[in-house]
């Protein structure tokens, strides 16, 4: 297992799979976006008490304050492109390419001048995506100071149909808390395009190295997405290399 600044957990047992930013100053990265108490009485003389009978005025501050919900950041990020690899070598153990890693290194310095950086980061178990992920957090420190588990079942939910969004929703309500206000999950196609598509009601396509910006609502990630729901994510963008 690679070393990393932040906590690395590999979740095999938890479910079932699928420094710095650069010194010089980078242009400002753009973003795809898919059309889509009661009073006293008062004492007026020695002799004389004054006493009202108007029904004392309560405040429930509580309820008279509007109510704030902390805003909740998803990163849906598809793996590097990877490289082919022969008869022998597995899907599952294919590498990234050179032009993937180039890739990984600018999708990290555009997600850094963004602020779009993880507190958690959920991966699939894939060499393409650990390779991904070390190489951002190799360039940009804040990937490398994020909570990372490997999560086997991203690597086979994403092939099947219609069933990534709401897996992704569980696997973050297990593996988040509730002051954990930015996720990055990492995985393949055509799973995650499908999760950002169902997510916030657009069409989302996302090549190599892309990554989906979702935000929504809520006091716990189980209120984020049990509010917004399906189609009520707002969708920031898609970030590319």
């Amino acid at each position: 297992m690679m070393t990393m600044r932040g906590t690395v957990v590999c979740c095999c047992c938890r479910g079932s799979e699928g420094g710095s930013g650069v010194g010089t100053a980078l242009p400002a990265p753009s973003l795809f976006v898919p059309s889509a108490s009661p009073r006293s009485p008062s004492l007026r003389r020695a002799q004389s008490i004054s006493v009202s009978t108007a029904e004392p005025e309560f405040r429930d501050e509580a309820s008279a304050a509007p109510l704030t919900r902390s805003r909740r950041r998803l990163i849906l990020l598809r793996h590097a492109e990877s490289r082919v690899g022969d008869r022998f070598t597995k899907d599952h153990d294919r590498p990234i390419s050179k032009v993937g890693r180039k890739d990984a290194i600018s999708l990290s310095s555009k997600l850094q001048q963004l602020g779009w950086i993880p507190e958690l980061v959920l991966s699939s178990d894939a060499t393409r995506t650990k390779e991904t992920l070390q190489i951002m957090q190799e360039h940009v420190q804040g990937f490398s100071e994020a909570a990372v588990y490997f999560v086997p079942s991203f690597y086979s939910i994403a092939a099947m149909d219609g069933q990534t969004a709401e897996h992704l929703q569980k696997a973050i309500c297990e593996y988040s808390r509730d002051e954990i206000l930015t996720v990055m999950c990492m995985g393949h196609n055509r799973g995650w395009e499908e999760a950002a598509s169902m997510l916030s009601g657009a069409t989302v396509e996302l090549k190599t190295c892309n990554a989906a910006l979702l935000e929504a609502t809520g006091n716990s990630w189980n209120e984020a997405f049990t509010l917004a729901g399906l189609g009520g994510w707002k969708l920031h963008g898609v970030v590319k290399p």
